[in-house]
């Protein structure tokens, strides 16, 4: 993937010489203005230089700019030799993999630094590890101290160490693999990345499942679908994990704005990478799930509207797989209250209780004013466990009898005592047959007889972790 620019626009210097005795501090700044941008910790580049205005002796200058981490960089016109000298010192001190261009004298030299693939995931990783901790704090600030969510964030770190293992290998693969694309970028906001992960047969159009990862809509990230990525990939599926902006960075309508420019990305794009843009699946799990129902949702009521322009459609999509989803949260606001996630954490990220009913998909489709958007919606396959008790299953039960009785295609499979992890984590960690994973793939490979002979001939995926420590992972998921 090509390095992204990020341009800079609409920006204004008054007439520049070289000759200075005094000093110009110039902050280049996106002309977008988004306050959402304050939490991208990548987003500003320090330039300090001599300057005179010809016209306003020794006047400071401020100017502040938004920069993204694989951009290029043109220095302003000028011929002074101590502007040129600065830039070279400048860049010699910036380490990254920017590409910086500087203009000297009317001619371009154009210098590119390089680094290997590993240091600029290790780089991006650290940026977004800094992020996600200035998240967290604000997130601190919004909790207060309660023992629910103290305990619960205890069972987190006892039940992340039993899984060790298991992360471990997973990590290792996924900033390995060769076929795996990271932090491909699908738009101007921050988090607007996803992860691609490539079958190693190259061999035909292959199907398309765009991921959408859960994190209680506070910390997901892309990176949680690796091993899911992983494993399907194995058999001949193209998985795209979609990143997006988490609370308090952001709140549920842009996290639904985040996905369907993913989404977007995926079907106007995927044929690139060797996939099928006839045989794309949208998933989530939790509350990705639950966003993305949310996005298809929207999707179809603007698609129903008159005159109203998408960049994607609902048609390009041939399935919907909700993974532990929850789809009427008037019935979720006293539970997650119950369990930690206090009711103002939670309305917050809704938007305010107003708005509750918008963004719960069971609710919306039963508005007789939107009956022609919801015959567009795909086939609808919910998956739950039914010990999970992060969000029962009923939820996922009661969406697809109201979907059916609406006319939608849609169908709920449950997994008798699995709970909110088992069938996303424990159970694939364990190698072997799972059931869940087996149907997932069984669906996204329907109708085609050769892909049905190699999964049943596929040999049994790897245990990652001792049976055991899964057992007790079991036991202290907080989830």
């Amino acid at each position: 993937m090509p390095s992204q620019t990020l341009p800079i626009t609409n920006l204004q210097l008054p007439n520049l010489h070289s000759s200075s005795s005094s000093t110009t501090t110039m902050l280049l700044k996106d002309n977008n203005n988004n306050d959402d941008d304050d939490d991208d910790p990548s987003k500003s580049l320090l330039i300090s230089s001599s300057f005179k205005d010809n016209n306003k002796n020794n006047k400071i200058m401020s100017i502040k700019p938004l920069l993204s981490r694989s951009s290029s960089f043109n220095s302003i016109g000028g011929g002074g030799g101590g502007v040129k000298s600065f830039y070279q010192k400048r860049r010699r001190r910036v380490a990254s993999d920017e590409s910086l261009s500087f203009v000297s004298n009317g001619t371009s030299n154009s210098n590119r630094s390089s680094s290997s693939s590993f240091g600029r995931d290790v780089r991006h990783v650290a940026s977004e590890t800094f992020l996600l901790t200035r998240l967290g704090l604000k997130l601190l600030s919004y909790l207060g101290v309660g023992y629910k969510w103290i305990t619960q964030f205890l069972a987190l770190g006892c039940y992340a160490l039993l899984l060790l293992p298991g992360f471990i290998q997973v990590g290792y693969h996924y900033f390995f693999s060769s076929q795996i694309r990271r932090s491909v970028v699908y738009g101007d906001k921050p988090r607007n990345r996803l992860d691609l992960f490539l079958p190693r047969n190259s061999d035909g159009p292959k199907p398309v499942v765009a991921f959408i990862t859960g994190g209680a809509w506070i910390i997901g990230y892309k990176a949680w679908g690796s091993l899911l990525g992983q494993q399907l990939s194995e058999r001949d599926i193209i998985v795209a994990c979609i990143d997006y902006r988490n609370f308090p960075q952001a709140t549920i309508s842009d996290m639904i704005e985040d996905a369907s420019q993913g989404i977007s990305f995926v079907c106007n794009n995927i044929a690139e990478y060797g996939g099928d843009p006839n045989r794309i699946y949208l998933m989530g799990q939790s509350a990705g799930a639950h966003i993305a129902a949310c996005t298809i949702v929207e999707q179809a009521i603007k698609e129903a509207g008159e005159g109203e322009s998408t960049s994607w459609s609902l048609s390009q999509i041939k399935a919907y797989f909700g993974l532990s989803g929850g789809y009427n949260l008037f019935n979720l606001v006293d539970y997650f209250h119950s369990r930690g996630l206090y009711r103002s954490i939670f309305l917050s990220i809704m938007e305010g209780e107003e708005s509750l009913r918008r963004f719960s998909p069971e609710v919306m489709v039963q508005d007789p004013n939107i009956g022609n958007a919801v015959s567009l919606l795909p086939n609808m396959v919910l998956f739950h466990g039914t010990g999970d008790y992060s969000i029962p299953s009923d939820q996922s039960t009661s969406f697809a009898e109201t979907l059916r009785r609406l006319g939608v295609k849609a169908e709920a499979i449950l997994y008798e005592g699995k709970t909110h992890t088992d069938v996303f984590l424990q159970d694939p960690m364990r190698g072997g047959n799972d059931d869940m994973f087996d149907d997932l793939v069984a669906y996204i490979h329907a109708g085609d007889a050769e892909a049905l002979s190699r999964d049943a001939s596929a040999p049994p995926r790897r245990r990652l972790v001792p049976e055991f420590m899964l057992k007790l992972a079991h036991t202290v998921s907080p989830f």
